[in-house]
């Protein structure tokens, strides 16, 4: 059955008139154009049930406010309802007649008044354009269920225009953190090639990439193309990686589109869907299941409408036995035909029953853009209802004050300014840009145990919330997730893991990528960062880069293996001294301790137990006193023990050069050793006490040496204290080296002169040797540089200096004699 665009196909007589224009038809012939007579008007074909439900609903909403007591009350309500097609052309001839009162006239002149007070429509969001392109310039308040396109809510381009359906600006941004939210960052995209999927999609793409989501492909097609356009695309979606299609289609592009899907077998992928049919009960059917089983969408909520069911069931041919378009609809539900008896197809009687058949029409389970109409229709009536000053303040008590002359602008405005509530406990108004509310239901397309499929909520999505925009997602979109056989991965690259980070490839979207491992010291503990993070100051990075640690502590300690040695040496040499010291008690009043200087003996044996001792304070963690105990431990002690060398060598140098007698050097000598042991030691203590007073030493944390471990060390201070310390220490060896050497050829069997110059030979040449190899040490070893330069230095002035004498006192008792002390040649 074909049906015309040039007149309305349903309509009705009232005070006021409401325009409706829907896709009640989803083909159309295209006729042929000429220069030279009038074009052929439009035929369109193949009836749609969903549509045609929306019509009814209109007709409904408008039958229960004239039998309303309390809206728009002793007003009536008409209706003219046009076919637009589903196309643009369609719309503005339906609009043109809509405000003429029919399309095509011979009248040259016109009223200036508009034959209906507000259009309900278009299905489309280009045919509404095109609608308003003409009903805008006369200010026609034009209020769409359906028209989506976020472009619609420019109020200085449309300032007439309202809707009951949310705008497509929502609905993209909702659809790109759905995607997120499954973690399918690799998505490939198909639309319709008009203002709704055009406008829709480059928002989607928008959001998705500030959600991270990339898209592999995006596809244009339109009803009108030929076939091998849609092939085409079908094919680029088939040859696609991602697994994921995020279909921003009108009804009739997803037609045509799943027809060709099924001619290429193109199944495996989780189809993500717009409100345009998402929820459209004729795609819902066992032909498509293969393909559109699990699919996820947005769709406005539904809702009951009391009594609509009831009314649609009483839609009839009876209702207008002139109606082509109800003869159309019975011929298409029913499965019949009017024509002669001969046809194949059976008769058609009129009395058939809607109840016997189950159709897209009479199901009312799925009321969501049906109620997009009822509210436009109730939004038209209170803004009457207002602007005619309705209700008990008027004379009439209940009545309205009705004029011939209604002005369109106060339609508008009043429409911007209704607010009401719907017995279903709806509320409806308007924003300042004419939207409603955005508030979607998030539907998953699931089977029941009959196998059927059915609209199941699994979530929803609120922009008004007064944290912003958000998805929530209920049990059974859980559910879903983890039982869907369908539920697919589809990503460019897969997630980096912890410790690795995002490497851009060349010429490829952000969603691929490769993994690359974090530098030392760097850590990252999420997946695909896009830079790894630096470890603070005193962490490192563990072994798998994914979690920064306290970095070691690196100092020279007891338990270790170094720590341990040097420990036993510095213990062994103390105890050595002991030992020694008490030898030379044993034999104190014998002839070789006498020669000895047992006092100055018995001191320097005091002072090497000392530094023997001191390097226990270079080992273990370093505190404040520590710090300042070793270095100034290490000047005392050796500078001490250096003097009582330098007052052996003095006596010995005087006590052979000097010509006064014996016995007046000796008084002599005594009281100069004591005072250059002391002046010597008390010189250096000054040295030591300033710099602890000017710059002293402190515990110091190193992580400029080793970046992976902090070293924990003394600093100095004063380096120019450290070096005068040392410094001094070693003038003093100088000084007994010299006079020892000077004194090397003492006529006696026992020249301690000589022992004294191999000692000082010694300790100078580790302490040359020391200041290299500390300087260029690292971290621990630089302490042990330290201790390795004091042990060796005390065991070389032990051994040098006490060895040959115990020997003698120990293995060779007969050369403790004074005769042979003395020697032949005296």
């Amino acid at each position: 059955m074909l049906g015309s665009t040039e007149f309305p196909v349903l309509s009705k007589e009232g005070d006021i008139t409401i325009g409706g224009v829907f896709s009640i038809h989803s083909q159309i012939s295209k006729p042929l154009l000429s220069f030279t007579n009038d074009s052929e008007s439009l035929i369109c074909s193949r009836i749609n049930f969903r549509e045609f439900r929306f019509a009814q609903t209109m007709i409904f909403a408008i039958q229960e406010i004239n039998n309303s007591s309390s809206l728009l009350p002793n007003i009536s309500i008409g209706y003219k309802v046009y076919d637009s097609c589903g196309s643009t052309l369609p719309s503005m001839r339906a609009v043109m007649g809509l405000m003429n009162g029919q399309e095509r006239t011979l009248d040259k002149t016109c009223s200036g008044q508009s034959s209906v007070h507000a259009i309900i429509g278009a299905s489309e969001s280009s045919s509404t354009i095109a609608m308003l392109q003409i009903s805008g310039v006369f200010k026609i308040p034009v209020i769409s269920h359906f028209a989506t396109c976020a472009c619609l809510s420019n109020r200085k381009e449309y300032p007439s225009f309202f809707r009951t359906i949310p705008s497509d600006y929502y609905q993209s941004r909702a659809i790109a953190k759905l995607v997120k939210h499954f973690g399918w960052t690799w998505v490939g995209v198909v639309r319709s090639d008009n203002d709704y999927g055009n406008n829709g999609m480059e928002t989607f793409i928008a959001a998705a990439s500030h959600e991270g989501v990339c898209v592999e492909y995006s596809e244009a097609i339109s009803r009108t193309d030929p076939s091998w356009r849609v092939e085409r695309a079908v094919r680029a979606i088939h040859d696609g990686t991602a697994r994921v299609l995020v279909a921003f289609l009108a009804q009739g592009e997803m037609d045509i589109l799943l027809e060709e899907a099924l001619r290429q077998n193109l199944t495996g992928l989780q189809w993500v869907g717009s409100e345009s049919w998402i929820t459209a009960g004729h795609l819902a059917i066992e032909r498509y299941s293969g393909i559109l089983t699990g699919s996820l969408g947005f769709a406005i909520r539904k809702t009951l409408i009391t009594g609509l069911q009831e009314f649609l069931l009483k839609v009839n041919p009876s209702q207008n036995p002139q109606s082509d378009l109800l003869r159309e609809f019975w011929e298409a539900i029913i499965g019949c035909s009017f024509k002669s008896k001969f046809y194949v197809q059976k008769q058609c009687s009129g009395s058939e029953r809607l109840e016997d058949n189950s159709n897209p029409f009479t199901d009312v389970s799925q009321l969501r853009i049906s109620n997009n109409v009822y509210k436009a229709v109730y939004a038209v009536a209170h803004a009457m209802h207002n602007m005619l000053r309705c209700g008990p303040n008027v004379a009439v008590s209940q009545s309205c004050k009705w004029t011939d002359n209604l002005q369109m602008e106060q339609v508008v405005k009043q429409l911007q300014d209704v607010n009401f509530t719907l017995p279903s406990g709806e509320r409806v108004n308007f924003d300042v840009n004419g939207d409603p509310t955005a508030i979607y239901e998030l539907v998953n397309w699931q089977r029941n145990q009959a196998g059927d499929i059915k609209f199941v909520a699994v979530g929803s999505y609120e922009a008004s919330i007064p944290n912003g925009e958000q998805l929530i997602m209920n049990e059974q979109s859980t559910t879903w997730a983890s039982e869907s056989p369908k539920m697919p991965h589809s990503v460019c690259s897969e997630s980096c893991l912890p410790g690795f980070r995002q490497a851009v490839i060349q010429d490829k979207p952000i969603c691929c990528f490769s993994c690359i491992a974090c530098a030392a010291g760097e850590i990252s503990n999420s997946s695909n960062p896009a830079e790894c993070s630096r470890c603070p100051l005193e962490f490192w990075s563990n072994e798998d880069h994914s979690q920064c640690v306290p970095k070691v502590i690196e100092f020279l300690s007891f338990v270790e293996t170094m720590g341990a040695l040097l420990t036993a040496f510095s213990l062994l040499g103390a105890s050595s001294t002991l030992l020694v010291l008490c030898v030379f008690f044993r034999f104190h009043h014998t002839p070789l301790v006498k020669a000895s200087n047992s006092e100055l003996s018995f001191l320097l044996l005091f002072s090497l137990t000392l530094c023997f001792l001191c390097p226990l304070t270079f080992i273990g963690r370093p505190t404040e006193w520590s710090c300042m105990l070793r270095h100034t431990a290490f000047g005392i002690t050796f500078a001490l023990c250096i003097s009582c060398i330098l007052a052996k060598t003095l006596a010995v140098v005087i006590a052979f050069k000097a010509k006064s007698p014996a016995n007046t050097l000796m008084q002599c000598s005594a009281p100069l050793q004591k005072i250059t042991v002391l002046s010597c030691t008390l010189l250096q203590v000054l040295v030591c006490v300033l710099w602890l007073l000017l710059a002293p030493p402190f515990p110091f944390k190193n992580t400029a040496h080793a970046t992976e471990r902090i070293i924990l060390q003394c600093n100095l201070g004063s380096p120019i204290g450290f070096w005068a310390v040392l410094g001094y220490v070693g003038l003093l060896a100088m000084l007994c080296f010299i006079l020892a050497f000077l004194a090397r050829k003492v006529p006696d069997n026992f020249n301690e002169a000589k022992f004294i110059t191999f000692s000082m030979l010694i300790f100078c040449a580790v302490w040359l040797t020391f200041i290299p190899a500390y300087v260029s040490s690292p971290g621990k070893f630089t302490v042990a540089v330290e201790i390795f330069a004091m042990l060796g230095s005390s065991f070389g002035l032990l051994c040098c200096i006490f060895a040959p004498k115990c020997y003698i006192l120990l293995l060779k008792p007969e050369r403790n004699t004074k005769k042979h002390m003395m020697g032949r040649n005296q």
